[in-house]
Parts: structure tokens; sequence; C-alpha cells
């Protein structure tokens, strides 16, 4: 069972931000969007990258939220959309705020406890998820 802890500072959402982002520039990627949710879904930090389209903090929320709704990266949600399509639509009807199942939305871990989630919208959705992780990690975090 996976444990739930709201507890993810701004200093440090924002080193997942700052971070994810650098990644996105050094790997050439489009301008991306970053979210940092606590584990109880509220926004800790967030910021857009100049030139990145409107609608990409709802994609990157939606990422993001969906992991935390499900316990699992927003990959493998989308991986069980296409498994199971109809419990995935339920679920989207179901959860409280946005589920967007594609890659880029990523656990945040500390001691095994989940924290939090970042979301990352702008690149390819496989894209995204590394600028995730890479957040993740220089912030001192682990993910699933």
């Amino acid at each position: 069972m996976t444990t739930y802890d709201a507890t993810i500072t701004a200093a440090e959402a924002r080193t997942m931000i700052d971070a994810a982002l650098a990644y996105g520039v050094n790997a050439q990627m489009k301008p991306l969007v970053v979210l940092v949710l606590d584990a109880a879904g509220a926004p800790v930090a967030y910021e857009r990258s100049d030139g990145s389209p409107t609608g990409r903090f709802e994609i990157a929320r939606g990422k993001a939220n969906g992991a935390l709704q499900l316990g699992v990266n927003s990959k493998r949600i989308g991986e069980m959309a296409v498994e199971r399509p109809h419990f995935i639509a339920g679920v989207t009807a179901s959860v409280p705020g946005p589920l967007v199942p594609v890659a880029g939305g990523v656990l945040v871990l500390r001691d095994d406890v989940v924290v939090g989630a970042v979301g990352v919208s702008g690149d390819t959705s496989d894209n995204d998820e590394l600028a995730a992780i890479a957040g993740i990690t220089a912030a001192g975090f682990t993910h699933p």
C-alpha cells in the first residue's frame, strides 16, 4: 500500500522545476511547463517556459494529479488506458481534478513515502517524463 505525506517545501519544488527546465534546454526539447503538487494535490510551484503554448498547465496538472490519484506514474496510467479503457474512463469521471493518461507525471518519494508529484508538458510525453525525473533526482528525491 502506498503511503502519502503532504510534506514538500517550496524550495524543494523550485529545485525540481529548475532542474527539469535545465534538462529540457540541454536536451533541446520544446518549451516546457513544470508543475509540482504536494501529496494532497495542491500546487507547490509552477513555471512556464517562454514560448510554451497555452493549455500546458492543465496538461501538466492532469499528469501529476493522475499519478497521485492512482498511485502510479502517468505513463502506467496510459498503459492501463489501453488495457482497460472503461476503467480509466470511469476513474477520470470519479477522481477530483484532471487526469491525463500519458507519460510526464511522476510520483515524488522521500524514504519510499509519496510526498508529491511532478507534471511536465511541452515535448513528447516520454521526454516530459525524463525532465520530471531529472528534477526529482536533482532535489534529492526518488521516484517509482
